[in-house]
């Protein structure tokens, strides 16, 4: 784990997803400024900053729970983006540009999780 976190792939793509979120929620209505737009930054801010965190650990344990900590909050963004979907504050195609790239490092994360427990690409989880 001698790499800075700027090498990681799941890092850089959790990063430009965090941009994303903030533009996203640029056009939402004034009156969440304080509900759903803070809750989806600090979702999103949350990924990258748990992968950062957890690499900058002692050791691979540590390491492993902080990238818990991200996919947790993957799923939490996931969610929260879907909520302004039926709000309309998110339009549709917008709303499958973000989830694929949600799905992009959710699929990075695991494949992380998966590498620092030893398993193969092959192995089922």
């Amino acid at each position: 784990m001698g790499h800075s976190y700027r090498d990681l792939v799941v890092w850089q793509k959790g990063k430009a997803l965090s941009v994303a979120a903030y533009r996203i929620t640029d056009s939402f209505p004034k009156s969440e400024i304080y509900g759903l737009t803070s809750q989806i930054r600090r979702a999103a801010v949350s990924v990258v900053s748990n992968i950062a965190e957890g690499q900058g650990r002692l050791t691979k344990g540590e390491f492993l729970q902080f990238l818990g900590h991200a996919r947790g909050s993957l799923f939490e963004l996931d969610t929260q983006l879907e909520i302004a979907v039926e709000l309309n504050y998110l339009k549709a195609e917008d709303h499958q540009i973000i989830s694929d790239n949600i799905a992009e490092v959710r699929r990075l994360l695991l494949g992380l999780i998966d590498s620092l427990h030893g398993k193969s690409k092959g192995a089922s989880a």
